[in-house]
């Protein structure tokens, strides 16, 4: 008897070693829940530009990858920081190739949530906001009560337990999101 895994596939918006954003996507990987796979897209930054020049049959082999890891994905979660009032371009440019082709993108019906920290007192409002909107706009299914904007706790939000317990609930919530489907 095989189990059923939902798998979480995470975009994450922040590439340093050591940033805050990568060591909460770490942290739900490591903390999942019994059932639940959560995989770290990896090579967010290997792939180009979108342009359906280069799209299609001969797509970049990096692009390939990324849709084929969300594909295969139950659900999406970006877990990213705030640039500059928005989402990070290497986010933004991940929910564009897995918006194509249109209407049939490795995104469409997929659950989607965004989440993370900044240090900055909005905490990835902004920025979450607009990853929702565009993966709503490439045809994701955004669950719209899941919201952690955290704010910097003295500097590391992984440190406050009331901070921890929210990036997991917003796991479980993404979870348990059951998708409408169409009678």
């Amino acid at each position: 008897m095989t189990t059923h895994h939902t798998r979480v596939a995470v975009l994450l918006g922040s590439f340093r070693e050591g940033s805050l954003n990568r060591r909460i996507a770490e942290h739900l990987r490591d903390n999942a829940p019994e059932g639940v796979v959560v995989d770290v897209v990896p090579g967010l930054t290997e792939v180009p530009f979108y342009n359906e020049e280069i799209d299609g049959p001969e797509a970049p082999a990096s692009a390939v990858a990324l849709r084929e890891a969300v594909a295969q994905a139950d659900r999406v979660l970006a877990v990213t920081p705030e640039y500059n009032g928005t989402m990070p371009a290497v986010l933004n440019n991940a929910i564009d190739w897995l918006s194509r082709p249109y209407g049939q993108g490795a995104i469409v019906g997929k659950p989607f949530a965004a989440i993370g920290a900044t240090p900055t007192p909005y905490g990835g409002k902004w920025s979450h906001e607009h990853a929702r909107h565009s993966a709503t706009i490439a045809g994701a299914v955004v669950v719209e009560d899941i919201v952690v904007d955290e704010p910097a706790v003295d500097g590391d939000p992984l440190e406050d337990e009331a901070a921890v317990r929210r990036f997991l609930g917003a796991l479980d919530a993404l979870v348990a999101h059951q998708v409408e489907v169409a009678a």
